[in-house]
Formats: structure tokens, sequence, C-alpha cells
């Protein structure tokens, strides 16, 4: 009873002002003094633009990151902007900046957090304490022409990079149709944007809801609707330096205290998230702007990291140094439990 009189108290001073912020204060008592009095700076970096960052800036924007004690610094890698662009998603120049070590947090997929970690000595060690995407729920888009997903075989598929989420379906899938991903079609890389389809470089690509709704409208077509599948995933995870954790576990916990909520905000609010996508990525028609959204409802409201998208990775790419690990080495699932067994979550959808 405690958490939802407090959750719902939380909510309130962004609808109804100073007179309803003090008397949270004084309910929530020292907790909620606390985390208004002591903001603690953090640097979060956001991946790839699609609509499972939506929430994170969603909560930027809502002020729900300093609500819960924390002064973000959030931000569009230039890679991430590029790969946009080439897709009609222009991201504001302001923001845009480079990521590297001294970014705590990065939300982005776990299978190239996971790949990278087995295949280069220099990357960095992070671990997963948060998932807003279990399941694929991508679709495959083609060139007019192409009539059946059939017709793929012998082509070429489009992905971002070897070990990203784009790469790890392009393999899944293959092994779905029995196809030799090395033989029976090309898989291309850094071609999963419009750039690459409207220019023949490839017959089609992974695409995620912010690739197939510039697709879409375009006139191009959806071969296959990945999520029939049921693939497990462990994409968009937040992933945290594992060095950095040890020193920083309240930060991180308000971090994933402020996940749950931004969630629960895109959920019950589509305003919020379209003045997001509005800000951040310049997405301003309407009709893009819904066919983005559709996919909201999927959102885990509790965002386990994902055990079995993590065995999936490393399924996929079963190489001897992956054999090294176990699948609870790359996440630490205690934060969301903490939040989930004191009725925090719950609390959001009473």
């Amino acid at each position: 009873m405690k958490w939802r009189w407090l959750a719902r108290l939380q909510i309130c001073p962004m609808r109804l002002g100073p007179l309803v912020s003090v008397i949270t204060l004084i309910i929530g008592g020292a907790t909620a003094v606390s985390a208004q009095e002591t903001l603690i700076k953090l640097r979060v970096g956001l991946g790839d633009v699609s609509l499972n960052k939506v929430p994170f800036v969603a909560a930027y924007e809502a002020g729900i990151y300093k609500k819960n004690g924390l002064d973000v610094e959030q931000f569009i890698t230039p890679s991430a902007a590029d790969v946009a662009r080439r897709s009609g998603v222009i991201v504001p120049k302001e923001f845009i900046h480079a990521g590297g070590r001294d970014t705590p947090v990065v939300i982005g997929g776990g299978s190239p957090l996971i790949v990278r970690w087995t295949t280069d000595a220099q990357a960095d060690d992070r671990v997963i304490v948060a998932c807003t995407d279990p399941v694929v729920r991508w679709r495959i888009i083609g060139r007019p022409d192409i009539a059946s997903i059939e017709q793929l075989k012998g082509k070429r598929l489009g992905y971002s990079g070897y070990g990203a989420v784009t790469h790890f379906v392009a393999l899944t899938f293959s092994k779905i149709m029995g196809w030799n991903p090395e033989q029976d079609l090309s898989l291309m890389s850094g071609a999963n944007t419009m750039d690459a389809l409207k220019s023949g470089r490839v017959d089609a690509i992974i695409a995620s809801e912010l690739h197939e709704t510039m697709a879409l409208s375009e006139g191009y077509k959806i071969l296959v609707d990945l999520a029939k599948y049921n693939i497990p995933n462990a994409g968009s995870g937040v992933s945290v330096s594992r060095a950095w954790l040890k020193d920083n576990q309240e930060a991180t916990h308000r971090f994933v205290k402020s996940t749950v909520e931004m969630i629960a905000l895109v959920k019950r609010n589509k305003q919020a998230a379209f003045s997001a996508m509005a800000k951040w990525y310049n997405v301003t028609d309407p009709g893009k702007q819904e066919l983005f959204y559709r996919e909201v409802s999927n959102l885990p409201r509790k965002p386990y990291p994902s055990v079995d998208g993590i065995k999936k990775v490393m399924e996929i790419y079963n190489t001897h140094e992956m054999r090294r690990y176990k699948p609870e080495d790359f996440y630490n699932d205690s934060f969301v439990r903490e939040l989930d067994k004191g009725g925090f979550i719950d609390s959001l959808y009473d």
C-alpha cells in the first residue's frame, strides 16, 4: 500500500503543480527529500534510433530522471544518427554526442554487447540490468517485386553490423528457413537503411519500427513479420559498466526505477511519446507517429533482463570464446526484481 500511495504522489507534481510537490515531499519522507536534494550526474548513451528508445527520451522531457534524483546527460551517438539519416530521420545536432568509456549507462542491444565481449579484447565490460525488447518484433522489408519471403533466397539481405541485433536476427531467421547464411543468401553489412534499399544494393532489410515506418511510407512492403516466430531477444538492454556498478548501486537503482516509470508513461500517454519523437527524431507526421507508436503495447511492464534472449545469442554465436561464459555472466536482474517484489511496478498501472 505504501508503494502504491507514493507512486501516485510522485506522478502528481507534474500535473498539479508546486502544492502537491510539497505534499509529496512531506508524506514521502526522507527518501523523497534525499532524491530531490542529491542529484546524481549520469551520462546515458542511446543506441539506435528506434521505438525502444522513445521511453527514454520521453522520460527526459517529462522530468522523470530528475524526479528520481538523476541529473542526466542523454544523447544519441553520431553513428546511430547517421543510420537514421540514411532512412530519412534527421536527429537534431544538439542531441548528438560521442559515447565512449566515460558513458556508464548505454541503451543498446544485448547481442552486440555479448558478441563484442567474446571477440574484442578491448571491449568494455558491461552487464545488462534491464531490457525493453525481449522478443523480436521487427519486420523484413523488401522490394515491391519480391512477392514472398521464399523469394528472398539467393538475394541480398541488409543488416547493420556483425553481432548487432539485425545481424543476430538475420542469422536466426536463416536458420528458421533452413537456409545457409553464407550460401543461400547474401548478408550485407552497413545496409539496414532506406538508402541501401532504394539504391538497389540490397533486396530487403531487417527493419526496426523506424525503418519500417519510413519504408512503408515510400511504397515498400513487409515480406515477413518476425514477431510470429517468437524469437527471444536481448534487445534494447540497459547496460552499465561492471566496474562503475560496484560503486554506483544507488545511481543504477534510480535509473532502473526511471526506466519502469518511463515505460508506464508512454503506455498511458501517447502524446508524451509523440512529443518526444518530434523533438528528438524530427518525426512530426501524425501517420508516421502512429505507425512508429504501434508496438508500444509490447513494451514489457517489468523489463527484466531477457535471459532467453541472452541464451539465444550465445547459441547463434557459439564460438570457442563464447562457451567460456554462462548466461548469468551477462546480466544482473536484482534492480528490476527489487522494484517488482516491492510492488512499485504494479502500482504504476493501478
